[in-house]
């Protein structure tokens, strides 16, 4: 007896976001992002060293024109490291929602053949800028001790401050790889924002200049943003407490709980978003 017909232009649904089984969910990012990682330097004569190179050639750059020719960051304790700081974390960002937009399109051809939770490649994504980073801090660790910092009992604060880093890339490295699959403008559009993320967070500057510049109210609104909070909060914590902690600007410690809980919302709705959309990649792509 033959099996009734799918009713016209009803999609077709394929497999979930996470999979059905969560040790293998994790275990495929996991060699995802590692293979990829090694992938990206093999055959490079120095390797792992580039990653480091694109920071501090950056930072380079940066440090001459805004700090030698402009004066920027005068009177600021350390600023250089500062600045280095803002690049690396401000990379992390990039690298992880950048590589994640396109991730999905790019591996159409595993996404039609085989049968495997779609979560894992942006995630992987995100995880491969996590294994940068690590290699960028070491740059900024050397950069320290050369400069003549010292440990301080507020760096226990920095594996939080990545943490909610993480969240905010990732729950944005989700809702756009999933968009992308159905509107290719995301990728344009991201790059623009991504250009005018990097000089609408404190990077160049410190939220200190803000304030001198423009208010305490301009300062309160550019630190809404994840990304601008957890550099600022890694100055204080890492470099020296005479940078602006994020609770001070808001006047009071509740105020950090504005970007974290901007960070956890946006993890939500991007888990939400790609769980209802995984289903139907395949179909869509």
């Amino acid at each position: 007896m033959s099996q009734p017909s799918r009713p016209a232009g009803r999609p077709i649904r394929g497999p979930g976001a996470f999979g059905s089984d969560p040790r293998h969910f994790w275990r495929l990012t996991w060699t995802l992002a590692t293979t990829d990682f090694k992938l990206r330097f093999f055959g490079s004569a120095l390797g792992y060293l580039w990653q480091l190179m694109r920071p501090l050639m950056l930072f380079a750059v940066m440090y001459v024109i805004f700090t030698v020719v402009l004066g920027v960051g005068e009177g600021q304790p350390l600023y250089g490291l500062a600045l280095l700081l803002g690049i690396v974390l401000f990379q992390f960002f990039t690298d992880s929602v950048s590589g994640a937009v396109t991730s999905i399109v790019a591996r159409e051809g595993l996404i039609r053949k085989v049968d495997f939770p779609r979560l894992a490649i942006p995630l992987a994504c995100v995880l491969q800028a996590l294994f940068n980073l690590a290699l960028n801090l070491i740059a900024v660790l050397v950069f320290l001790i050369f400069a003549g910092g010292s440990v301080l009992a507020s760096w226990v604060q920095f594996p939080l401050i990545v943490l909610m880093l993480v969240c905010f890339s990732s729950g944005l490295a989700m809702i756009l790889s999933a968009m992308y699959v159905r509107y290719r403008d995301v990728e344009p559009i991201w790059d623009v924002v991504t250009q005018a993320l990097f000089y609408g967070t404190p990077i160049l500057y410190t939220i200190s200049m803000v304030i001198d510049k423009a208010g305490i109210g301009a300062a309160r609104i550019l630190l809404i943003n994840p990304v601008a909070s957890a550099i600022q909060q890694s100055r204080h914590a890492l470099i020296d407490a005479s940078y602006n902690s994020v609770g001070s600007v808001f006047g009071s410690l509740s105020g950090d709980l504005i970007p974290v809980g901007l960070s956890i919302l946006t993890l939500i709705v991007g888990l939400l978003y790609f769980r209802a959309s995984a289903p139907y990649m395949a179909e869509r792509l």
